[in-house]
């Protein structure tokens, strides 16, 4: 265990609450409920009164409700102690393969079901919103598909699997998402979405792509039909880098993703690579941040 990790699963409840206020409310406590920025007071039990407050209740000075830093959050009417909350974020946040349910279940001494929806939690608070700025630059777009174990035609047209579209900005973010069908059409318009006009284009010769040099800068490809991989800063290695690591990750984490959850598990790929830069209990933060005004309920999962 690294000495990261050691700190967080040595933490009291009460050192891991204060720890997701100081991160969800660096800027002051506000209620999560009315959304007033006014304060709120923290209440705590009088000396020798029988009527005890819960550790970590605060009471809005605007609507007057009470809420917790659990509220508004993926933490929300969890009966999970935050310690084992903040552990299972560290260790999702630095398994670049992903972390099992299983995995969790055993390391936390929580039942397989309460490890598979905190896992699920996660990943809904490491969703990423709409970029502030398209991607722009040398920008790879490349796609691929996931799933299907059945054996038979491999690639384009492959049975029983689902096709992922991603786009990265060599030396920035990616953006990845499951796509009903790789038509010329649905590719374009998940490119324009995420992309500026001034981007330089880098893809491989599917004819779904032909036509994009029109609307960007510059499009480039690479004829992987005929082994060519590289032409000078032509390629789409950096994709094919995260697809390998998306596919160990659930070929040999996970061992089976069904297509209702394959979202989640691309958002926590693509969440890792844009937070690659920063040490894992950073990561860690960021995803506890990002997992303001997030809420999954369990039925939503059964669907």
């Amino acid at each position: 265990m690294d000495a990261e990790f050691l700190k967080i699963v040595r933490l009291s409840e009460d050192e891991a609450r204060e720890v997701i206020e100081g991160i969800r409310w660096a800027n002051g406590v506000y209620c999560p409920k009315c959304g007033s920025l006014k304060g709120a007071w923290k209440l705590e039990s009088k000396p020798n009164s029988k009527n005890k407050v819960r550790p970590g209740l605060y009471k809005c000075k605007d609507c007057r409700k009470t809420f917790t830093v659990t509220v508004g959050s993926i933490f929300e009417d969890s009966h999970i102690p935050l310690t084992k909350w903040l552990a299972a974020l560290y260790l999702m946040c630095a398994s670049n393969k992903g972390m099992s349910a299983h995995q969790l279940h055993r390391q936390l001494k929580v039942t397989y079901k309460t490890a598979w929806f905190m896992a699920h939690r996660i990943r809904l608070a490491m969703k990423e919103g709409p970029l502030a700025t398209k991607l722009s630059g040398t920008v790879e777009v490349d796609e691929t598909y996931i799933g299907g174990r059945r054996r038979g035609k491999r690639g384009r047209g492959s049975e029983n699997k689902t096709p992922v579209v991603a786009l990265v900005q060599r030396g920035g973010q990616l953006r990845a998402q499951k796509i009903s069908r790789l038509t010329a059409g649905d590719l374009k318009s998940v490119i324009r979405e995420h992309v500026g006009q001034e981007a330089h284009l880098r893809t491989d010769d599917f004819l779904a792509y032909r036509g994009l040099d029109k609307e960007f800068a510059s499009h480039e490809t690479v004829a992987h039909g005929k082994k060519e991989y590289v032409r000078g800063d032509v390629n789409t290695n950096t994709l094919e880098g995260w697809f390998s690591l998306l596919k160990r990750g659930v070929n040999g984490t996970f061992h089976h993703v069904s297509e209702i959850h394959l979202d989640r598990y691309i958002d926590e790929f693509a969440f890792r690579y844009n937070q690659r830069h920063v040490t894992d209990g950073q990561r860690t933060f960021a995803a506890i941040k990002s997992a303001e005004g997030k809420r999954l309920i369990y039925k939503e999962t059964t669907k």
